[in-house]
């Protein structure tokens, strides 16, 4: 044990339900920017439309959430005045930013009718930029000295780009219902992918993963599983409108769970120095 049993690392001061709600957000839109775009591709306007929406939505969302994490406005808009290609939180930010304002531009565009071209070229550019929105913030944090979320770090992306990618399938299916096959491919696979990495983080993980298992980090994990597995269940086999609503609402409910379980989970094994030291100990018997 630490000294006195005191935390070994400094625990993270990012609060709830601001984080969490950031990492859905930013993971959603990045995932609606991409199905926007294959969306336009394929000649599904409404799907398309919708995609857009909801990207430029959920950025602005998640830059409102983290800048409120942060507690002033100007504390985000330094993160932008240099850029670090070392730092996740630097290159994060370079993600973020360019991100918001290519779909917002996009969306424009779409609710006014103005100038069209302009607003399918920022869609397009957000699209290219969405699959590092999807994955930044696992790389931010698995960069940290926290164990629950270090551990995890090769397959922490996976999980949130599945994530991402099925709670973009959940928006599809709610919002576009008549164009929705795209989004409900999207809602299964982004699914699997997610269940699969985030089962084989746990088996690799070693110590950390006992706080995935157990305590609120735990049951609120299981609960995700759970909903996001019936989510992509009644996706793949409904086709009626009661289908269809609860396989959004699921695969949603599923994505907020699991990002706020994986963000609990690490704030559990950063407070307990076990995590910590015994993995090091481990580590040098070796």
């Amino acid at each position: 044990m630490s000294y006195y049993g005191q935390p070994v690392i400094k625990p993270p001061v990012w609060k709830v339900p601001d984080v969490p709600a950031y990492l859905y957000l930013g993971g959603m839109a990045g995932g609606c920017s991409t199905m926007a775009l294959l969306a336009e591709v394929t000649g599904r306007a409404r799907l398309a439309r919708c995609g857009r929406l909801a990207a430029a939505a959920g950025a602005s969302a998640s830059v409102a959430f983290l800048v409120h994490d942060l507690g002033r406005p100007l504390r985000f808009l330094n993160m932008l005045r240099v850029i670090k290609p070392t730092s996740p939180l630097s290159v994060g930010s370079w993600i973020l930013a360019p991100f918001s304002g290519l779909t917002g531009a996009a969306a424009a565009a779409e609710l006014t009718g103005a100038l069209p071209r302009a607003g399918r070229l920022a869609g397009g550019a957000a699209g290219l930029l969405a699959p590092a929105m999807t994955t930044y913030t696992a790389v931010l944090l698995s960069d940290t000295a926290v164990p629950g979320w270090h551990e995890g770090h090769r397959e922490l992306p996976f999980v949130f780009a599945g994530s991402a990618v099925s709670s973009a399938g959940a928006v599809g299916l709610l919002a576009a219902p008549a164009e929705a096959e795209p989004a409900r491919r999207m809602a299964v696979a982004g699914s699997v992918l997610e269940l699969i990495a985030e089962n084989r983080m746990e088996r690799r993980m070693g110590l950390a993963a006992e706080a995935y298992r157990t305590g609120r980090a735990g049951a609120v994990l299981r609960a995700a599983r759970v909903a996001t597995g019936v989510g992509a269940a009644l996706a793949l086999a409904g086709r009626g409108r009661l289908a269809r609503i609860s396989a959004g609402a699921c695969l949603t409910a599923g994505a907020v769970a699991t990002r706020y379980g994986v963000f609990e989970a690490g704030r559990v094994t950063a407070r307990d120095p076990r995590y910590t030291v015994e993995p090091q100990r481990r580590r040098n018997d070796r």
